[in-house]
Formats: structure tokens, sequence, C-alpha cells
């Protein structure tokens, strides 16, 4: 695994929280829910080549 897609999660993880606490100090509580939903959502998809060799090597690894 590749040290560079851990640091791009922990970015984006720092730019979501930013910009939900900019929202809700500026009373947007509602976008800044969709603003961390959305950060969420964008980290999983780039976990999603992660996990899927994750289970190829499972896969591999038991025979299955």
């Amino acid at each position: 695994m590749d040290i560079s897609i851990i640091l791009k999660i922990a970015a984006i993880g720092i730019i979501t929280a930013i910009a939900a606490m900019l929202l809700k100090r500026a009373g947007k509580d509602e976008i800044a829910t969709v603003v961390s939903v959305v950060g969420l959502v964008i980290s999983l998809v780039m976990m999603l080549d992660v996990i899927v060799q994750l289970y190829d090597t499972l896969q591999s690894l038991f025979n299955l």
C-alpha cells in the first residue's frame, strides 16, 4: 500500500473539517452536514481500490 493514499485521505479530512466548522459558525448547519457526508463518501471511493486489493489477497491466501 502506498502512503500517498493515506496522505490524500488525511488532507480530505482536514479540508472537510475546516469547511464544516466554517459553515456551522455561519449558521449553515445543514450544509455543514452535507459537506461532512460528501467528504466521507470521497474518502470511501478512494479506498475502494485498496479494499478490492485486500479482498483479492485474502481470496488467494485462503484459496477461495
